[in-house]
């Protein structure tokens, strides 16, 4: 980076000359530097909303990244069978099992007899 030069008006204002490459670098740090401030703006403000909800553990966020339905993570994880969790929630062992597998989708009332028969909070379920 060369010596910038520094250039007095009249009025005794600083004016900065620099060449046009150095100009530009400053303006994409600047950039960058906004954008990063947007994103912590956004990732601050995610992480206030869930701050009154319960995460998930982390070996229910690997196995649902392993591709499974977070309902049935969420019954392994509880070391349920089907026919245990759907015993419990008052289903049928095939709809839990379409649940599972996302054929079907549940409604908020078998959402919420789901939760309460794993002891999860019900966003977990709709989540």
């Amino acid at each position: 980076m060369n010596a910038p030069q520094i250039i007095k008006t009249p009025s005794g204002e600083e004016l900065v000359v620099l060449p046009r490459a150095e100009y530009d670098q400053l303006v994409r740090a600047a950039e960058e530097a906004a954008e990063d401030a947007a994103d912590a703006a956004i990732y601050d403000a995610r992480k206030a909303a869930l701050a009154g909800e319960a995460s998930l553990p982390a070996e229910l966020s690997m196995a649902i990244l392993r591709e499974e339905s977070r309902l049935k993570a969420l019954r392994k994880w509880r070391g349920l069978t089907q026919s245990e969790l759907a015993e419990r929630a008052q289903v049928t062992q095939g709809f839990l099992s379409d649940l599972e597998s996302r054929r079907r989708t549940a409604s908020a009332e078998t959402a919420a007899k789901l939760a309460a028969a794993l002891d999860v909070p019900l966003v977990w379920i709709d989540g």
